[in-house]
C-alpha cells in the first residue's frame, strides 16, 4: 500500500475547534473573556495555515516518496504571549484581557520542525503569521453560528471562560 507519513506543525485557520489555544482565544475575546496564557507566555511555537498544509499533503500524494516521512512546518516560530498580544491587537482588545495562569507541568518550551525535506520537493508555507490570524479572526467573527455550538458544548473551562471572569 503507497503510503506518506506527515508530521505538522501547529495547524490554525477556519474550521479549527474551538478548545484550540487560537479559535479559543478569538472566541474568548468575542465575549469579553480573558485568555488563559501559560506562565509567562514564552513556550514557542510554530504556525502553520491550513491551507498551507493541505497544499503540502497534495504535493506528496504526486511527488512525495512511498514509506517516507516529511515534516511539514510553517516556519514561522511565535512565543504564546507573542501570538497573544497579535490577537487582542486584531480583535481591539487591551493587554487585561490576558489572564497568565499557572504553567502545566511539563509543558514542553518549544515545538518546531525542519520542512527541509519537503522543501526540496518545491513546497513551501505561503501565508505568513499576521496575515493568516488576520484571516483567521475575520473568518471566526463571521462564522459564529458554527463555532458557538460547539463551543456551549466544550468543558465548562473553555466555554465560560474558567481562567479569568467575564470583562464588562
Amino acid at each position: 500500500m503507497p503510503v506518506v507519513i506527515t508530521r505538522a506543525s501547529n495547524n490554525y485557520g477556519p474550521y479549527a475547534y474551538p478548545e484550540k489555544v487560537i479559535p479559543l482565544f478569538i472566541t474568548n475575546l468575542v465575549d469579553n473573556i480573558q485568555v488563559p496564557v501559560y506562565g509567562e507566555g514564552k513556550q514557542v511555537r510554530d504556525w502553520l495555515y491550513v491551507q498551507d498544509h493541505c497544499r503540502a499533503i497534495k504535493l506528496l500524494v504526486d511527488a512525495g516518496v512511498n514509506g517516507e516521512v516529511y515534516n511539514v512546518g510553517g516556519a514561522q516560530e511565535c512565543e504564546n504571549i507573542e501570538l497573544t498580544l497579535k490577537l487582542l491587537s486584531l480583535m481591539s482588545k487591551p493587554k487585561d484581557m490576558i489572564k497568565f495562569v499557572q504553567d502545566r507541568p511539563g509543558h514542553d518550551f518549544r515545538y518546531s520542525l525542519d520542512s527541509s525535506k519537503l522543501q526540496k520537493l518545491g513546497w513551501k508555507p505561503l501565508m505568513g503569521l499576521e496575515a493568516g490570524l488576520k484571516k483567521t479572526v475575520e473568518w471566526y467573527l463571521s462564522h459564529e453560528a458554527w463555532w458557538r455550538p460547539l463551543k456551549t458544548n466544550l468543558d465548562p473551562r473553555y466555554a465560560k471562560g474558567f481562567w479569568g471572569a467575564k470583562k464588562g
